[in-house]
């Protein structure tokens, strides 16, 4: 038998909140402990001994290969179609003449410069109609010249000085081998005798046929006025006349204490129609005149020629060097 009982209802107990006190703990001061250290005895251990092992070499069978055979390559060749050129015609260079004045100097005496024998054919060039030393003996009777450079001494009003003097009726003023020793041998010369130095460059090239025998001079040229400029202070005026190019620009024309242009002088290291096929560029109408590279400030002054005289002879005392007599004029 199931007895159904009635549900029964509860009332809530409400407590009273409990109020504590709040607990104020003494901190507890605890004293340091000292720990003695743990010592450990040593460990030794033993090695362990590994026996050897010993590898079977792995053996591989030897590859076979089977070569590859390629069909041959037939090639159609090619067929350029020529290639027609204008003809070039040249436009010739038109120099106005020049019409220069002497160089108005007092009696000179050349010095006797005796040069060893130089080989006058070092590279025996074989594409000119005539031989080197054909050539040479050739401007030797048409210009009364041994070689394109004469150097001497002389006296500029009173002034002793040292002084060589291009020309370029001979072969085009060209540096070779026995140019560059003359112009060598004075600058020592001058050194010696502690003479003021004057060079007066034409030049149109180093002369081809002494190979790199022409070039050498260069160096040669400038180490000898090294010694006479910086070491015994000796005074040296470069005259650059029409033309002046190539090694000279390169070289001693440009090392001089003063460097004087005449006017309306062609001055340049490569010349127009060079610059302008080498490098497909027009040079401007000019632009290698004396009067333009004076306003560049390449050189010290340009002098006309009846006026050298004078204008050296004042450089000249201006840098202590002054006449033999009181009365030289």
């Amino acid at each position: 038998m199931i007895m159904i009982m009635d549900p029964i209802e509860l009332d809530p107990i409400e407590l009273d909140p409990i109020e504590l006190d709040p607990i104020e703990l003494d901190p507890i001061e605890l004293d340091p402990i000292e720990l003695d250290p743990i010592e450990l005895d040593p460990i030794e251990l033993d090695p362990i001994e590994l026996d050897p092992i010993e590898l079977d070499p792995i053996e591989l069978d030897p590859i076979e290969l089977d070569p590859i055979e390629l069909d041959p390559i037939e090639l159609d060749p090619i067929e350029l179609d020529p290639i027609e050129l204008d003809p070039i015609e040249l436009d010739p260079i038109e120099l106005d003449p020049i019409e220069l004045d002497p160089i108005e100097l007092d009696p000179i005496e050349l010095d006797p410069i005796e040069l060893d024998p130089i080989e006058l054919d070092p590279i025996e060039l074989d594409s000119e109609d005539e031989p080197y030393k054909t050539r040479l003996d050739s401007y030797q009777k048409r210009t009364g010249l041994s070689e394109a450079v004469q150097t001497g001494t002389g006296e500029i009003n009173g002034i002793p000085v040292a002084i060589g003097i291009m020309d370029f009726q001979f072969m085009g003023g060209s540096m070779g081998s026995v140019v560059g020793e003359k112009i060598n041998r004075l600058i020592e010369y001058a050194t010696n005798q502690l003479l003021p130095l004057i060079i007066v460059c034409a030049f149109g090239g180093a002369r081809m046929q002494d190979g790199s025998l022409s070039l050498m001079q260069m160096a040669k040229i400038s180490s000898a006025l090294y010694n006479y400029q910086i070491n015994q202070k000796l005074f040296y005026v470069a005259i650059l006349t029409s033309p002046t190019t190539g090694g000279v620009t390169a070289s001693f024309g440009m090392l001089g204490d003063i460097i004087i242009a005449e006017p309306n002088a062609y001055i340049a290291f490569a010349g127009k129609r060079v610059i302008e096929q080498t490098l497909n560029t027009e040079v401007p109408e000019g632009s290698q005149s004396a009067e333009f590279l004076f306003e560049k400030g390449l050189f010290d002054s340009i002098v006309p020629r009846n006026l050298l005289k004078e204008v050296l002879g004042e450089l000249f005392q201006f840098h202590g060097f002054f006449p033999l007599t009181q009365n030289g004029n």
